[in-house]
């Protein structure tokens, strides 16, 4: 039994820290035409950060958003596993082009939401934030992962 306790206390202290730790945070911009939208956005670039994503926040504020970070262009599959809030996901390509977005995505889904096209990376929002600013495909996402953010 004692063993089972120290076991248990272990697991704790070795993997509890892990669970609430703090992602890199940075500013982003979004170009929309002649406008400017700025945010500070968390940024998931290791398989953990982004397999677990926003899952199980309660809210997001207007001006935050996670920014996914791949690495190298590849297919993005996303979906709503355990997130209890609706999105926007914007997808991203090299060169920070949004190539399409998925609006208001439907909270604990498991539909798989892929544009179809290799990204680069994936920014989420809270759900209608894209339609409330206007922000469409071909708008350019600017951030240090793109390499543009002095642009």
């Amino acid at each position: 039994m004692i063993r089972f306790i120290s076991s248990a206390f272990a697991s704790l202290v070795l993997f509890l820290p892990a669970a609430f730790a703090q992602l890199e945070t940075g500013p982003l911009t979004i170009m929309s035409g002649e406008t400017e939208h700025s945010f500070t956005v968390e940024l998931a670039n290791d398989p953990e950060e982004v397999q677990t994503g926003l899952m199980n926040r309660e809210e997001l504020a207007e001006n935050a958003g996670m920014l996914f970070d791949f690495g190298q262009p590849r297919e993005a599959n996303m979906w709503m596993k355990n997130t209890l809030i609706s999105l926007d996901m914007l997808f991203i390509d090299p060169d920070g082009k949004v190539l399409a977005i998925a609006r208001e995505t439907v909270p604990g889904s498991l539909r798989r939401i892929n544009p179809g096209v290799p990204v680069k990376g994936v920014l989420e929002l809270a759900g209608g934030r894209a339609a409330e600013l206007g922000i469409e495909p071909g708008d350019t996402v600017h951030h240090d992962v793109f390499g543009n953010m002095g642009e």
